[in-house]
């Protein structure tokens, strides 16, 4: 059976901002997709920061600081029920839809990190874990097409609704949506076995970010570094003896 008539679960957040490394989770939600396209189940958090959400981000989610400080459960128990969720799927052979997986599952690393919770890979020990991400597949499959590749321009694309963008529930489900039109059309896509569409993505993802990497070396940053990592950028710890380092590494940008 194609993994595109198969269950999913599709993950999604809204942020404080757009940095992996120091910003913070706001909402989630977990959406279980029946292989006919029904919602098996939802879980949704709105979680409380700790830190002060930008008017920037509160703008795009529409969660306010006091908003989510009043009415949002503590950051360390809801990334924990979060990352245990993923975990429950992914250990139980269900694929997981992200869309743009390297910024939303690296985030979410570092939330655990810095909350001293057991991330993703620690609660999986070594069990396959597959991740379909639409927009790493929609690029390697239609690499030359023009325009954006927000979820919302593939939605827009592919014919698929989304009627809440940024809303974490609806962004979630769409991206689920997203991906299986993207392997209903690009058969390449949609009729291999879910490990190699995994590694076929971590090759895609390497390759795209050398691309874009390339190209804003050409075009307005000499000293643009693009991470090629996926599903998950690597947390970097510098040595004292590294001294201050420049780094721009991008995970946001074509697919928010």
């Amino acid at each position: 059976m194609s993994w595109i008539s198969g269950p999913m679960v599709a993950f999604d957040l809204e942020t404080t901002g757009t940095d992996i490394e120091s910003d913070r989770i706001v909402t989630a939600a977990v959406v279980a997709m029946e292989p006919d396209g029904r919602v098996a189940r939802t879980r949704t958090w709105l979680v409380d920061p700790g830190v002060a959400i930008p008017e920037q981000a509160s703008a795009i989610h529409g969660i306010s600081t006091e908003h989510a400080r009043t009415q949002g459960v503590p950051a360390a128990p809801a990334i924990a029920e979060i990352t245990q969720t993923l975990a429950d799927g992914l250990g139980s052979g269900t694929p997981l839809v992200v869309m743009n997986a390297r910024y939303d599952l690296s985030l979410l690393d570092r939330e655990c990190r810095r909350h001293g919770i057991a991330p993703l890979a620690d609660r999986l020990r070594g069990r396959p874990a597959h991740v379909i991400d639409p927009l790493v597949l929609d690029k390697h499959a239609d690499r030359y097409r023009k325009g954006r590749r927000t979820l919302q321009a593939l939605c827009e694309h592919y014919g698929v609704t989304l009627d809440d963008a940024h809303n974490a529930a609806a962004d979630a489900l769409a991206a689920a949506r997203a991906a299986r039109r993207v392997g209903a059309k690009h058969a390449s896509i949609g009729s291999i076995e879910l490990a190699d569409l995994h590694d076929l993505q971590i090759h895609a993802a390497a390759q795209q970010a050398q691309s874009l990497q390339s190209y804003l070396r050409r075009t307005s940053d000499p000293e643009a570094i693009v991470e090629p990592a996926w599903p998950v950028v690597p947390r970097r710890v510098a040595r004292p003896a590294d001294g201050p380092a420049r780094t721009r590494t991008r995970t946001r940008t074509s697919g928010s």
